[in-house]
């Protein structure tokens, strides 16, 4: 749901709302013996279409009715049979031990690990998950979880010798239910080793406790909160206020799901936004009964029941066998100590997330293989250039992203690449660019777009260039639409007694510069007719890169944002899963076999050089400063078309909804800024 910057005070124009070497394990199998595949993947069969590119219909910019039935528009693609999902590799993950060589091998390399990649035989390894979690990769002077190192980290636990199990402390979290899928999707891969994980949670939200319960066992303290009571999702509305203080906003609202334009204008929820959270939130409740109901072994229904009968005694969550035992942390790590036979008055050995992110794979046998796979990161916030508020790794900057892009397309040296987007959309210009340069790279390599939380408006319109799409079930797409905006300051003026007069050349030289009045019939005529060419622009581009009918493209943009699995059965992705899935379909489309080890070389990498180090410290010290006069800043100056989603709607459906409103609408507001 796109949406402009929303407090552009005097003119805004109309936007659509919305490296390093690393090498990586696929769970398609990367590696020859001890990870595994489905056989039913083990070979790549006769291709249906070109493994590079989309072919591109003339039927997509044709308004006339079409005279195939739904059902076939379905199962074709510009006449070529449309691949389903099940034609694509699963990328599941089948742990199988080493044989005596393997494992020989990898003690002698242990051997010779540096005194800071060592790991205590018998160690547990301790993570904490909490608060935000970045799918971006993180350097040793960031602090936070980084999504991709969480990742490795359970891999390569899983195949070292030296680590007993994993002891999860599980608490409040504040990313979004993709990233909550890929983390639990790792967990249960974990449990194939054989290997313990026990999680420890003391704030037991929905979130906390879907992670929780795909443990092999969790515990809780006597005083832990239970907040096992449903999902809320908050629409706020800004009319009000903007009446109270004198200000109107003149929005053209291009597709009846708009939300953005609703948060600007109207004082209560419009039928279609509130349709289209519903469907949003069910899709997420039933998610998450649906997981909760298989990791318990009990029945979906009598899940539903336990939620609704408010429980807040962490006591009847054991009573219902939804928790192992209620202990306090020094009591498991007792438990854990007398399991491994460790003597009690000695410490538990352990290993944090930190330094054990330190630790090779090579030394554990779980390099790549000699053909390479580029992943490009993108997340945040999407800008042309990098501004004054931006810190490493905190947006997508489309001038260095492009770089990479390019830097990819030129070298022989990957076989396909990985865009892997986390992003509501941004600066509508440089989503395009970003577009025109990934299908580019697309037309002489495989290019599979990976959805982490969320790729709406122009994270979306990044993902349509490449030649498959895969999203997690929960992540929250789409979002083709538009919505423009200006803010008619007369009455604010009047009150606090402030003047301004214009002098201009040009019948439409007012049009986004004069806020001390409406618009003039023309000026408004102009201004709906930009709206909807921005719109058309972006819904015609959609339907191009999916090879569907505008018309039918239009049933599904209107600014509509849709879980992954609901796009999914709609034609906007490919694929579900998540990174190991789009790693098994790059292999698929590259014609690399699927048991055949890669390498997976991370172009994102975060900057370790002095002087970005130092920028990310001045950024924390004078933020305020900064972040104050961007506000001032973002009143007076207009940064062209967005592609952003409703940054509301995506900080509700990312949490639960515990906060205060005023605060989630400054915090959404200084996100946009960035």
């Amino acid at each position: 749901m796109a949406k402009l910057l929303l407090l552009h005070a005097p003119h805004v124009v109309p936007r659509f709302s919305s490296g390093g070497t690393m090498s990586l394990i696929s769970a398609s199998a990367l590696y020859r013996r001890p990870l595994l595949v489905n056989p039913q993947f083990s070979h790549i069969g006769p291709r249906l279409r070109s493994p590079y590119n989309r072919r591109f219909s003339a039927r997509a910019f044709d308004d006339s009715s079409s005279s195939s039935s739904a059902e076939k528009e379905e199962q074709l693609r510009d006449g070529v049979p449309r691949e389903r999902d099940e034609d694509y590799p699963t990328g599941e993950t089948e742990y199988v031990d080493r044989n005596a060589w393997e494992s020989f091998v990898v003690k002698l390399r242990m051997l010779f690990a540096f005194p800071w990649q060592r790991v205590r035989k018998g160690s547990v390894l301790t993570m904490t998950l909490r608060g935000q979690i970045s799918d971006q990769l993180k350097s040793r002077f960031n602090s936070g979880l980084s999504l991709p190192q969480l990742s490795e980290n359970f891999l390569k636990a899983a195949y070292d010798p030296r680590i007993a199990g994993v002891y999860l402390h599980i608490e409040p979290l504040s990313c979004g239910w993709g990233k909550v899928e890929e983390i639990r999707r790792h967990i249960l891969d974990f449990k194939k080793s054989g290997k313990f994980i026990v999680g420890y949670i003391d704030i037991c939200g929905l979130k906390e406790f879907y992670l929780g319960c795909a443990c092999n066992e969790l515990y809780a303290p006597p005083s832990a909160y239970s907040f096992l009571y449903g999902l809320t999702v908050q629409a706020s509305f800004l009319g009000g206020v903007f009446e109270k203080v004198g200000i109107q906003p003149q929005v053209q609202r291009i597709g009846k799901y708009k939300s953005a334009g609703d948060q600007l204008s109207r004082k209560s929820i419009s039928e279609e936004n509130y349709e289209m959270l519903s469907v949003l939130l069910d899709n997420i409740y039933a998610n998450w009964l649906d997981g909760v109901s298989d990791s318990t072994g009990k029945k979906r229904e009598d899940v539903e029941s336990f939620i609704n009968q408010g429980v807040y005694e962490i006591e009847k969550l054991k009573e219902e066998g939804l928790i192992k035992d209620i202990r306090y942390d020094d009591e498991v790590i007792s438990m854990l100590k007398e399991r491994l036979g460790v003597e009690k008055d000695k410490k538990l050995p352990t290993v944090d997330y930190k330094k054990y992110s330190g630790v090779r794979k090579w030394t554990l046998g779980l390099s790549g293989g000699r053909d390479q796979i580029a992943i490009i990161r993108a997340g945040g916030s999407i800008s042309r250039v990098k501004g004054p508020l931006s810190t490493p790794g905190s947006a997508i900057i489309a001038e260095q992203l492009i770089e990479k892009i390019r830097s990819v397309r030129e070298s022989k040296k990957y076989k396909a690449a990985i865009i892997r987007i986390d992003s509501p959309g941004g600066d509508a210009l440089a989503s395009d660019l970003m577009w025109r340069e990934i299908k580019l790279l697309a037309e002489t390599k495989p290019v599979i777009a990976s959805m982490s939380d969320v790729a709406a408006s122009g994270g979306y319109y990044m993902a349509m260039a490449a030649n498959t799409i895969v999203a997690e079930n929960l992540t929250l797409t789409g979002s083709i639409g538009v919505v423009t905006a200006r803010f008619t300051l007369a009455k604010l003026y009047e009150k606090i007694g402030f003047n301004k007069e214009t002098i201009s050349r040009g019948k439409y030289a007012e049009l986004l510069g004069a806020e001390e009045r409406p618009f003039k019939p023309e000026e408004a005529e102009l201004f709906e007719k930009s709206a909807q060419h921005a719109y058309q622009l972006f819904r015609d581009k959609a339907a191009l890169s999916r090879s569907m009918p505008v018309e039918k493209m239009e049933e599904f943009a209107q600014g509509r944002v849709w879980t992954g699995k609901d796009a999914h059965s709609r034609g906007l992705v490919d694929a579900l899963g998540g990174l190991s899935r789009a790693i098994a379909i790059a292999k698929q489309k590259a014609n690399i076999p699927l048991d055949r080890k890669v390498t997976l070389v991370e172009l994102s990498r975060p900057s370790t050089s002095l002087p970005d180090i130092l920028s990310g410290i001045g950024s924390s010290v004078i933020g305020v400063d900064r972040t104050l006069k961007g506000l001032l800043d973002e009143l007076t100056i207009t940064e062209g078309v967005q592609a952003r989603m409703d940054g509301l709607l995506f900080q509700q459906l990312g949490r639960d909804s515990l906060a205060t409103p005023i605060i989630d609408l400054l915090k959404d507001y200084l996100s946009s800024l960035r």
